[in-house]
Protein backbone atom coordinates (compact mmCIF):
# COMPACT_ATOMS: atom_id res chain seq x y z
CA UNK A 1 0.00 0.00 0.00
CA UNK A 2 1.27 3.47 -0.87
CA UNK A 3 -1.32 5.30 1.24
CA UNK A 4 -4.11 7.62 0.18
CA UNK A 5 -4.11 8.47 -3.57
CA UNK A 6 -2.69 11.90 -4.34
CA UNK A 7 -5.36 14.30 -5.66
CA UNK A 8 -4.29 17.11 -8.00
CA UNK A 9 -7.02 19.75 -8.23
CA UNK A 10 -9.34 17.27 -6.49
CA UNK A 11 -8.85 14.57 -9.13
CA UNK A 12 -6.60 11.67 -10.05
CA UNK A 13 -6.90 8.98 -12.71
CA UNK A 14 -5.57 5.75 -14.18
CA UNK A 15 -6.48 3.79 -17.34
CA UNK A 16 -9.12 1.97 -15.26
CA UNK A 17 -10.74 4.71 -13.20
CA UNK A 18 -10.91 8.40 -12.38
CA UNK A 19 -11.13 9.65 -8.80
CA UNK A 20 -12.68 12.99 -7.92
CA UNK A 21 -12.75 14.48 -4.45
CA UNK A 22 -16.07 16.25 -3.79
CA UNK A 23 -17.16 17.97 -0.55
CA UNK A 24 -19.49 15.05 0.26
CA UNK A 25 -17.59 11.99 -0.96
CA UNK A 26 -14.95 10.46 -3.17
CA UNK A 27 -16.30 9.77 -6.65
CA UNK A 28 -14.78 6.74 -8.39
CA UNK A 29 -15.70 6.56 -12.08
CA UNK A 30 -14.79 3.35 -13.87
CA UNK A 31 -13.19 3.90 -17.27
CA UNK A 32 -12.23 1.80 -20.29
CA UNK A 33 -11.20 2.55 -23.86
CA UNK A 34 -14.41 1.10 -25.30
CA UNK A 35 -16.59 2.59 -22.57
CA UNK A 36 -18.08 -0.73 -21.45
CA UNK A 37 -15.97 -0.96 -18.26
CA UNK A 38 -15.36 -4.67 -18.64
CA UNK A 39 -13.97 -6.15 -15.45
CA UNK A 40 -10.77 -7.56 -16.83
CA UNK A 41 -8.29 -9.03 -14.38
CA UNK A 42 -6.16 -5.88 -14.70
CA UNK A 43 -9.14 -3.62 -13.98
CA UNK A 44 -10.27 -5.78 -11.05
CA UNK A 45 -6.81 -5.59 -9.49
CA UNK A 46 -6.56 -1.84 -10.10
CA UNK A 47 -9.97 -1.14 -8.56
CA UNK A 48 -9.22 -3.38 -5.59
CA UNK A 49 -5.95 -1.60 -4.90
CA UNK A 50 -7.42 1.91 -5.01
CA UNK A 51 -10.42 0.99 -2.85
CA UNK A 52 -8.11 -0.58 -0.28
CA UNK A 53 -6.02 2.61 -0.30
CA UNK A 54 -9.11 4.80 0.10
CA UNK A 55 -10.13 2.68 3.09
CA UNK A 56 -7.03 3.87 4.95
CA UNK A 57 -8.63 7.32 5.34
CA UNK A 58 -12.27 6.50 4.73
CA UNK A 59 -14.92 8.92 3.55
CA UNK A 60 -18.15 8.13 1.67
CA UNK A 61 -17.54 6.60 -1.75
CA UNK A 62 -19.65 6.77 -4.91
CA UNK A 63 -18.83 4.27 -7.67
CA UNK A 64 -20.16 4.99 -11.14
CA UNK A 65 -19.55 4.36 -14.83
CA UNK A 66 -20.78 6.42 -17.77
CA UNK A 67 -24.19 7.25 -19.21
CA UNK A 68 -24.39 4.02 -21.24
CA UNK A 69 -22.46 1.50 -19.17
CA UNK A 70 -21.95 1.03 -15.46
CA UNK A 71 -20.14 -2.21 -16.32
CA UNK A 72 -20.89 -5.17 -18.58
CA UNK A 73 -18.98 -7.46 -16.21
CA UNK A 74 -16.11 -9.82 -16.83
CA UNK A 75 -14.37 -9.96 -20.20
CA UNK A 76 -15.77 -13.23 -21.60
CA UNK A 77 -12.84 -13.65 -24.00
CA UNK A 78 -10.48 -13.46 -21.05
CA UNK A 79 -12.64 -15.86 -19.03
CA UNK A 80 -12.77 -18.37 -21.92
CA UNK A 81 -8.98 -18.54 -21.99
CA UNK A 82 -8.70 -19.45 -18.31
CA UNK A 83 -8.16 -23.01 -17.15
CA UNK A 84 -7.73 -24.67 -13.78
CA UNK A 85 -5.82 -22.63 -11.25
CA UNK A 86 -6.00 -19.46 -13.37
CA UNK A 87 -9.80 -19.55 -13.30
CA UNK A 88 -9.75 -20.09 -9.54
CA UNK A 89 -7.39 -17.15 -9.11
CA UNK A 90 -9.67 -14.97 -11.26
CA UNK A 91 -12.60 -15.84 -8.99
CA UNK A 92 -10.53 -14.98 -5.91
CA UNK A 93 -9.48 -11.64 -7.40
CA UNK A 94 -13.11 -10.75 -8.13
CA UNK A 95 -14.11 -11.74 -4.61
CA UNK A 96 -11.34 -9.54 -3.21
CA UNK A 97 -12.75 -6.54 -5.07
CA UNK A 98 -16.32 -7.19 -3.96
CA UNK A 99 -15.25 -7.74 -0.36
CA UNK A 100 -13.17 -4.55 -0.38
CA UNK A 101 -16.32 -2.67 -1.39
CA UNK A 102 -18.68 -4.49 0.98
CA UNK A 103 -16.32 -4.04 3.93
CA UNK A 104 -15.41 -0.43 3.15
CA UNK A 105 -15.50 1.51 6.44
CA UNK A 106 -17.72 4.30 5.07
CA UNK A 107 -20.93 4.15 3.06
CA UNK A 108 -20.53 3.12 -0.59
CA UNK A 109 -23.12 4.09 -3.20
CA UNK A 110 -23.37 2.65 -6.71
CA UNK A 111 -24.63 5.37 -9.07
CA UNK A 112 -25.78 3.33 -12.05
CA UNK A 113 -26.64 4.29 -15.61
CA UNK A 114 -27.02 2.12 -18.69
CA UNK A 115 -25.98 -1.54 -18.66
CA UNK A 116 -25.20 -3.14 -15.30
CA UNK A 117 -24.53 -6.76 -16.19
CA UNK A 118 -22.80 -9.87 -14.86
CA UNK A 119 -19.83 -8.93 -12.74
CA UNK A 120 -20.96 -5.32 -12.98
CA UNK A 121 -24.13 -6.34 -11.14
CA UNK A 122 -22.00 -8.21 -8.60
CA UNK A 123 -20.09 -4.97 -8.03
CA UNK A 124 -23.27 -2.94 -7.60
CA UNK A 125 -24.59 -5.54 -5.14
CA UNK A 126 -21.41 -5.25 -3.07
CA UNK A 127 -22.11 -1.53 -2.60
CA UNK A 128 -24.15 -0.54 0.44
CA UNK A 129 -26.69 1.51 -1.56
CA UNK A 130 -27.71 1.64 -5.23
CA UNK A 131 -29.22 4.56 -7.18
CA UNK A 132 -30.18 4.00 -10.83
CA UNK A 133 -31.09 6.16 -13.80
CA UNK A 134 -34.42 5.41 -15.54
CA UNK A 135 -32.68 3.81 -18.55
CA UNK A 136 -30.62 1.39 -16.45
CA UNK A 137 -30.83 -2.33 -17.28
CA UNK A 138 -29.70 -5.05 -14.87
CA UNK A 139 -28.94 -8.65 -15.73
CA UNK A 140 -26.70 -11.67 -15.21
CA UNK A 141 -26.41 -13.70 -18.43
CA UNK A 142 -23.86 -16.17 -17.06
CA UNK A 143 -26.27 -19.11 -16.84
CA UNK A 144 -27.33 -18.59 -20.46
CA UNK A 145 -23.65 -18.92 -21.40
CA UNK A 146 -22.98 -21.91 -19.17
CA UNK A 147 -21.29 -19.79 -16.49
CA UNK A 148 -22.08 -18.93 -12.89
CA UNK A 149 -20.63 -15.96 -11.07
CA UNK A 150 -18.01 -16.63 -8.43
CA UNK A 151 -17.92 -13.03 -7.22
CA UNK A 152 -20.59 -13.16 -4.53
CA UNK A 153 -23.68 -12.22 -6.50
CA UNK A 154 -25.31 -15.58 -5.83
CA UNK A 155 -25.22 -14.74 -2.11
CA UNK A 156 -25.92 -11.00 -2.12
CA UNK A 157 -28.78 -10.93 -4.63
CA UNK A 158 -31.10 -13.41 -2.80
CA UNK A 159 -30.53 -11.55 0.46
CA UNK A 160 -31.57 -8.32 -1.23
CA UNK A 161 -34.57 -9.35 -3.38
CA UNK A 162 -35.43 -12.86 -2.18
CA UNK A 163 -34.49 -16.28 -3.59
CA UNK A 164 -37.32 -16.57 -6.14
CA UNK A 165 -36.57 -13.27 -7.86
CA UNK A 166 -32.84 -13.94 -7.62
CA UNK A 167 -33.28 -17.24 -9.45
CA UNK A 168 -35.02 -15.40 -12.29
CA UNK A 169 -32.00 -13.14 -12.67
CA UNK A 170 -29.23 -15.66 -12.05
CA UNK A 171 -30.66 -18.84 -13.62
CA UNK A 172 -33.26 -17.62 -16.12
CA UNK A 173 -31.01 -14.69 -17.11
CA UNK A 174 -33.94 -12.28 -16.81
CA UNK A 175 -33.27 -8.59 -17.47
CA UNK A 176 -34.59 -6.09 -14.95
CA UNK A 177 -35.32 -2.47 -15.84
CA UNK A 178 -34.89 0.38 -13.37
CA UNK A 179 -38.58 0.71 -12.47
CA UNK A 180 -38.87 -2.99 -11.67
CA UNK A 181 -35.55 -2.92 -9.81
CA UNK A 182 -37.02 -0.24 -7.53
CA UNK A 183 -40.19 -2.25 -6.92
CA UNK A 184 -38.32 -5.37 -5.88
CA UNK A 185 -35.73 -3.59 -3.75
CA UNK A 186 -32.73 -4.04 -6.00
CA UNK A 187 -32.13 -0.27 -5.96
CA UNK A 188 -32.88 2.43 -3.42
CA UNK A 189 -33.97 5.07 -5.92
CA UNK A 190 -34.45 5.88 -9.60
CA UNK A 191 -33.53 9.41 -10.68
CA UNK A 192 -32.19 11.18 -13.76
CA UNK A 193 -28.83 11.94 -12.12
CA UNK A 194 -27.79 9.07 -9.83
CA UNK A 195 -24.45 10.63 -8.87
CA UNK A 196 -26.07 13.88 -7.73
CA UNK A 197 -28.71 11.92 -5.81
CA UNK A 198 -26.08 9.79 -4.07
CA UNK A 199 -24.10 12.88 -3.07
CA UNK A 200 -27.27 14.56 -1.80
CA UNK A 201 -28.19 11.53 0.32
CA UNK A 202 -24.67 11.38 1.73
CA UNK A 203 -24.80 15.09 2.64
CA UNK A 204 -28.14 14.63 4.42
CA UNK A 205 -26.73 11.83 6.55
CA UNK A 206 -23.42 13.53 7.31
Amino acid sequence: MTGQPSFADGMTSSPHYQLELTPQATLLQMRSEDGTNRLTLARVRSLTAVIQELALAPRPLVITGNSQFFSVGADLNEVASLTGSAAFEFALQGQALMNAIAQFPAVVYAAIEGHCMGGGLDLALACHRRIAAPHTAFGHRGAALGLMTGWGGTQRLPRLIGPARALQVLVAAARVNAAHALRIGLVDGVVEDPVAEALQRIAKNA
